[in-house]
């Protein structure tokens, strides 16, 4: 059987999904978006690029505070959604632009910040990404990550990856924080700072906001009611197999800068 192309599963998937992500709590809301602001602390005169924008939210973020952002991403039907969303919020200074986040279409240390939100899991080489930052950025420019993660413990990080990708076929893998640094660090990025956070996931809206079936909606619950303990407490479940069944996402948030030469 061939197995399908991981960047072209995933821009079919979030194509069909835009607006979905566009209007997702989880996307658009949280004092996630706020601890980016605060750890890129955008300048001016800055140029910044948003790498796999989604719905634009991190783009829009950061564009007040900056003289040009760029919102990239690699699914045309996700980048008009945000396109559309970011004009009729009265951004003036933002462009776009189709991007694949491991060959990025702009010069070399064109940009003083980069950042890229709740995207990197879908990504088949996070180190060829992590080169592609370093590529683009200006010496002394920011990288600002933030993505899911998983725990250090394998037999708990497999449940949790089969768990996503049975929601998210696109879903390719979360990093543990640890290998991020080290993908940072491989890649020419000096690793300032590293925080994890949770925030919550109500099951049925986040399985539905990818048109889940009630078949694989029934399997999700089934996994949640036989999460092994240490699953179980990583993930904080609660109200398995009901209507109110809810999780909660680990999200890595780190900041680098490429060193000047």
């Amino acid at each position: 059987m061939t197995t399908p192309d991981p960047k072209a599963h995933s821009q079919a998937r979030f194509s069909q999904y835009a607006q979905g992500y566009v209007n997702s709590p989880t996307h658009s809301q949280g004092y996630d978006l706020d601890l980016i602001l605060e750890l890129a602390a955008p300048q001016p005169d800055w140029v910044a690029l948003d790498v796999a924008t989604g719905g634009g939210h991190t783009a829009l973020k950061i564009a007040p505070h900056v003289a040009k952002m760029i919102a990239s991403d690699y699914a045309p039907v996700m980048l008009a959604a945000a396109r559309e969303f970011i004009i009729e919020k009265g951004a003036t200074n933002v462009e776009f632009a189709e991007a694949d986040a491991e060959n990025l279409p702009f010069e070399d240390g064109m940009f003083n910040l980069v950042t890229c939100r709740i995207a990197a899991h879908h990504f088949p080489d996070p180190f060829k990404f992590a080169q592609e930052v370093a590529r683009v950025l200006k010496p002394d420019g920011v990288f600002i990550l933030q993505d899911q993660t998983v725990s250090d413990d394998k037999p708990v990080a497999d449940f949790v990856e089969a768990f996503e990708s049975l929601r998210d076929p696109s879903h390719v893998r979360a990093l543990p924080a640890y290998e991020w640094e080290g993908t940072c660090l491989d890649a020419g990025l000096v690793v300032d700072q590293m925080t994890t956070l949770q925030r919550e996931a109500p099951m049925l809206a986040w399985a539905e906001r990818q048109g889940c079936t009630p078949e694989v909606i029934e399997r999700l619950q089934i996994m949640m009611i036989q999460a092994p303990a240490a699953v179980a407490e990583w993930m904080k479940i609660s109200h398995a197999g009901t209507s109110d069944a809810l999780f909660y996402h680990t999200y890595v948030t780190l900041k680098a800068h490429k060193p000047t030469a």
